[in-house]
């Protein structure tokens, strides 16, 4: 398998990517799902064969991403059983140029508004820049999620990759990480909003329709089928924070 791609399809977390192997990169994204509260402690990780078909890479890749982080005692592997995230608090660590933190520290209107106003300028630059890679790669991604099922946890991986193919296709690595930062924001209440009933099915539904607008290089239908994920994204994540919180 080609690994290649994803070197230049993956934020930058601190370190120059050209410095980087592909083990260090999946390295980095899962210590970036587990920062972002995706991936929680004493959750499983999903298999290496999973881990390899949604990161684009080899198993050998993923097994030695893991190694890596067991090593740090940041991930738990036990021989028959699947590896756990540790007890580990890596909410300090730059995602791309913010902390999860820093993100969560803004109400959810403005970080919506601010979603509004750069994202749908970031995706419809990415309609007529994307290239046939990284469409295969969205569409890729598209049937992992629907083979994933109800899992919440295994489709939050994936609309991770979803959305940060899109972004970087836009050509501009600067807006692209910033809006990675966006994305991130309120992770815990994306996860529990993500198990409630017709939620899997709703995004892979939004996401579906933002594929194939991108597939015709549609700027227009890029944009109209963003505005509707966004909004779907600000309002049960409202009615989460109304409620409460996360579960």
């Amino acid at each position: 398998m080609d690994e290649s791609p994803i070197l230049t399809q993956v934020p930058n977390v601190g370190r120059s990517l050209s410095r980087q192997t592909a083990r260090d990169v999946i390295a980095e994204k899962l210590m970036v799902l587990i920062a972002t509260n995706m991936l929680r402690p004493g959750d499983e990780l999903p298999g290496e064969r999973e881990l390899a078909n949604v990161l684009h890479v080899s198993r050998e890749t993923v097994r030695g991403a893991i190694q890596m982080l067991a090593a740090q005692g940041i991930i738990e592997v036990s021989h028959g059983s699947r590896s756990r995230v540790g007890k580990v608090d890596l909410s300090h660590i730059t995602v791309t140029i913010a902390s999860p933190n820093a993100i969560d520290s803004y109400d959810l209107e403005s970080v919506h508004a601010a979603r509004l106003h750069i994202e749908l300028k970031i995706v419809g630059d990415a309609a007529e820049r994307i290239d046939a890679e990284t469409l295969k790669k969205v569409q890729g991604l598209i049937e992992a999620q629907r083979l994933g099922g109800d899992d919440a946890m295994r489709f939050l991986i994936c609309d991770r990759e979803f959305h940060v193919a899109i972004y970087r296709a836009c050509g501009n690595p600067l807006l692209a990480d910033f809006v990675t930062d966006l994305y991130t924001y309120m992770m815990d209440y994306r996860r529990n909003a993500m198990s409630q009933p017709g939620a899997i099915e709703a995004s892979y539904a939004d996401h579906v329709a933002i594929a194939e607008a991108l597939e015709r290089h549609d700027r227009d239908a890029v944009i109209a089928a963003f505005r509707h994920h966004l909004t779907r994204i600000y309002e049960t994540t409202r009615a989460l924070l109304s409620a409460g919180g996360p579960a």
